[in-house]
């Protein structure tokens, strides 16, 4: 599914007025700094994936989670719905149209470094909005404290402690957390949040025990 004209254009004026963004790896693969990297898959896909923001890799093929972070999540997501092992690159990329895939900030920052509040202020209500207009599922695994915390942008103060009080229990990542976001347009949903810790190689805590955390997800949503 192609992102919507209006929306890809709300997406590229806010680009062209963001500091931070990577440029210099947009050039590096000739890619344009002002396209949103997002994976919109299929609208009607139970399950979605919200994650920090794109890498190296999600800018040289213009796909979100295809970097290492997102090899180890579509290696289990592969293994767990085909009942073998990935066999090869294109096969992760095959499972892209299957689901919905987006970030907080849908653009690589400089240094992989997380962005800012503001930043992630400034695109918080197109991305709010996308994620009620362009999918209709309810169940979104999110990966990282950045990505289960940008639910509590824009919520009442009850809201933000609760999330708060989630993220810190043992049970985070077995638990879920349900959030009711409201678009522009009024219209409104409820999503179910499962989070996860992020799947990447430096965060070394958790990086061993991702794989069967994502499996205990995904049978629990027996998807």
């Amino acid at each position: 599914m192609a992102l919507d004209a209006n929306y890809q254009q709300a997406f590229r004026e806010l680009a062209a007025q963001t500091e931070g963004i990577d440029r210099a790896v947009y050039q590096r693969f000739a890619r344009d700094p002002l396209e949103p990297i997002i994976g919109l898959g299929d609208p009607d896909a139970r399950l979605g994936f919200f994650g920090r923001d794109p890498g190296r890799d999600e800018v040289k093929y213009g796909e979100p989670f295809i970097g290492s972070a997102g090899q180890l999540l579509r290696k289990v997501l592969y293994q767990h719905l085909c009942g073998q092992a990935l066999p090869d690159f294109e096969a992760s990329r095959a499972l892209s149209p299957q689901f919905f895939w987006c970030n907080t900030v849908p653009y690589k920052p400089i240094g992989n470094q997380p962005w800012s509040m503001a930043v992630k202020r400034r695109f918080h209500p197109l991305m709010r909005d996308l994620l009620i207009d362009a999918w209709h599922g309810h169940e979104l695994i999110t990966l990282g404290r950045e990505a289960f915390f940008w639910f509590g942008i824009g919520q009442p103060l009850l809201i933000r402690q609760r999330l708060a009080a989630f993220w810190h229990a043992e049970t985070r990542f077995s638990a879920s957390f349900e959030v009711r976001l409201q678009a522009a347009s009024g219209a409104a949903r409820t999503l179910r949040l499962h989070p996860l810790p992020h799947p990447s190689p430096l965060n070394q805590a958790w990086l061993e025990h991702f794989a069967p955390l994502l499996e205990a997800r995904l049978r629990a949503l027996e998807l």
